[in-house]
């Protein structure tokens, strides 16, 4: 059982098979749209469904007068059900939070023997270069305050941190 509308258009008097309709544009609907949305898309085969019951809906209710061709007008209920996709989805991505990666439990482990092994060594140094990185690093002060609590001067911190940093680079380049 075959569904006919009768269309009249510029063209004159239009006869539409629905079915004839949905069967010769529904391949090239489909394809228009799984290249626009990408075939991995799991959604671009609801949003072909949803432009042919559009397609057929508009038909019926005589919103299609004939004045282009069905293909034509097909077209241009595909070309903005894409857009209207795209914008929807890229709305809904603005909205939503980034979620950050679950930290690996390798690295984790690898930080913290690098952590033990740099305490080690730290505790290995000489008390001179011990106290002004711990005064420079973990109390976070500059290198004049430093000189000023150890009683140095500035140069001379600079030259005591420099030379611990280099003496723990060669224990860990080992």
């Amino acid at each position: 059982m075959s569904k006919t509308f009768e269309i009249t258009g510029k063209a004159g008097p239009m006869a539409i098979d629905l079915d004839e309709m949905i069967r010769q544009y529904r391949p090239i609907v489909g394809f228009k749209v799984k290249k626009a949305l990408g075939g991995g898309n799991p959604d671009w085969e609801d949003v072909v469904d949803e432009i042919m019951m559009q397609t057929v809906e508009k038909i019926k209710s005589g919103e299609f007068r004939g004045d282009s061709s069905v293909g034509t007008f097909i077209y241009t209920i595909t070309a903005r059900r894409i857009i209207d996709y795209i914008r929807q989805k890229t709305r809904v991505l603005k909205g939503a939070p980034e979620v950050p990666a679950l930290p690996d439990p390798h690295d984790q482990v690898e930080r913290n023997e690098r952590a033990e092994r740099l305490a080690q060594a730290i505790k290995r140094l000489r008390p001179k270069f011990r106290d002004v990185l711990y005064l420079y690093y973990y109390k976070d002060l500059s290198r004049l305050e430093v000189a000023l609590e150890l009683g140095i001067s500035p140069a001379k911190v600079s030259e005591r941190v420099n030379y611990a940093r280099k003496l723990l680079r060669k224990t860990f380049d080992r």
